[in-house]
C-alpha cells in the first residue's frame, strides 16, 4: 500500500466550525486515501492563516510534515489547495522544497503546473476581495467621513452611512481571521494589538497603532453581522 502524509489547516476555531473545519478535511482525505490505496502514516493538523508568502515560517507544523515527508519519501496529501495556500509564491516554495503534493480534490494525478492555476486563481480572488476594501475605504475619505474608529458617525447622508457601514464590516471580516488566529493561540486582545503594531498592520484608519479598545470593537462588529 502506498503511504502519505495527511495535513489539515483552519485559520481560526470559527473556521473550524464550518464546512472546511479539521473534521471535514479528515473526512475527505480518508475517503480518498481509501479510494487510492494510501496509508496515512500521520495526521498533522495547524491553527494558522495560509495569507502571505512568507507563511510557512509562521507555520510550524507544515515545516514539521515537509521534514517528515522527505524522511519517508511520501507525499503531503491535503484536502484542498488552500489548505496549503491561496499565494502562488509560496505554492511554489513547497514545490521547490521538492516534497509532492497531492490534493483530494483535484485528484491523484493533477500536473504541478495545474497547481500553480488553482492557487493563481484563489490568490486573485483573494486580491479582488482586498481591493474592493480599499476602494470602499478611499471612497470614504473622498467623502470626508473619518476613519479612526468603527462606531457610527455624523454623515450627511444615508448612502454616506450605508458606504460606511459596509467599509467597516469588510475589514472586520479581513481581520477576523488573524484575530481569533491569535486567539487560538492564547493571546489576550492587549497582547494582539502589541503584535499587530510589531508587523505594522495597518489599522482600520490606515494609520495610527492598534488597542485592545479597537479590537474589541471589531470582533462585537463581526458578532453583529454573523
Amino acid at each position: 500500500m502506498k503511504v502519505c502524509l495527511a495535513y489539515l489547516r483552519v485559520s481560526t476555531a470559527e473556521q473550524g466550525r464550518r464546512g472546511n473545519g479539521l473534521e471535514a478535511q479528515r473526512s475527505t482525505i480518508e475517503q480518498f486515501a481509501q479510494r487510492e490505496g494510501f496509508e496515512v502514516l500521520e495526521w498533522v493538523e495547524e491553527i494558522e492563516t495560509g495569507k502571505g508568502s512568507n507563511a510557512l515560517q509562521r507555520r510550524p507544523r507544515l515545516a514539521y510534515a515537509l521534514k517528515q515527508a522527505k524522511k519517508r519519501k511520501a507525499p503531503v496529501l491535503v484536502s484542498k489547495l488552500d489548505r496549503l495556500s491561496r499565494d502562488v509564491a509560496f505554492i511554489s516554495g513547497l514545490m521547490s522544497e521538492k516534497v509532492p503534493f497531492i490534493v483530494a480534490e483535484l485528484g491523484l494525478d493533477t500536473d504541478p503546473f495545474l497547481l500553480h492555476i488553482h492557487a493563481a486563481v484563489a490568490e486573485q480572488e483573494r486580491r479582488a476581495i482586498s481591493a474592493r476594501t480599499k476602494d470602499a475605504l478611499q471612497a470614504l475619505k473622498r467623502r470626508g467621513v473619518k476613519l479612526g474608529n468603527l462606531e457610527s458617525q455624523p454623515v450627511a447622508s444615508r448612502k454616506g452611512v450605508e458606504v460606511r457601514q459596509e467599509a467597516a464590516r469588510a475589514f472586520a471580516v479581513e481581520m477576523k481571521p488573524m484575530i481569533q488566529g491569535y486567539q487560538q493561540q492564547g493571546y489576550s486582545l492587549r497582547r494582539i494589538a502589541e503584535e499587530l503594531n510589531r508587523r505594522a498592520v495597518p489599522t482600520y484608519s490606515g494609520h495610527g497603532e492598534w488597542s485592545a479598545t479597537q479590537l474589541s470593537r471589531i470582533q462585537t462588529l463581526v458578532r453583529a453581522i454573523a
